[in-house]
């Protein structure tokens, strides 16, 4: 019952041999729909995550401006208020 596997012909396809040794002459190659769907999702999933990086980054730089708006204001405000204190205290 042993049969040998070369033999058996209707397992295992034979090869075309001009498109296995020139591989560049075949211009009918067939696409692995799988794996262009999974390289397609990662190139979508980057996209993405790029994006939020970039607002992400947009928010962080308006939230220092926006802080340091406000400590300069606060200082400022400090600073005013210890003039007005000194000059009330030097006209009594």
């Amino acid at each position: 019952m042993a049969t040998d596997g070369a033999s058996d012909a209707s397992t295992f396809p034979a090869a075309d041999l001009e498109k296995e040794l020139n591989p560049g002459q075949n211009k009918n190659f067939e696409v692995d729909t799988v794996s262009s769907d999974i390289a397609a999702s990662k190139e979508i999933k980057e996209r993405e995550a790029d994006t939020q990086k970039k607002e992400r980054e947009k928010r962080d730089t308006m939230q220092t401006l926006k802080t340091t708006i406000l400590v300069s204001a606060v200082i400022a405000a400090v600073a005013g208020a210890a003039f007005a204190i000194t000059k009330k205290l030097k006209e009594k």
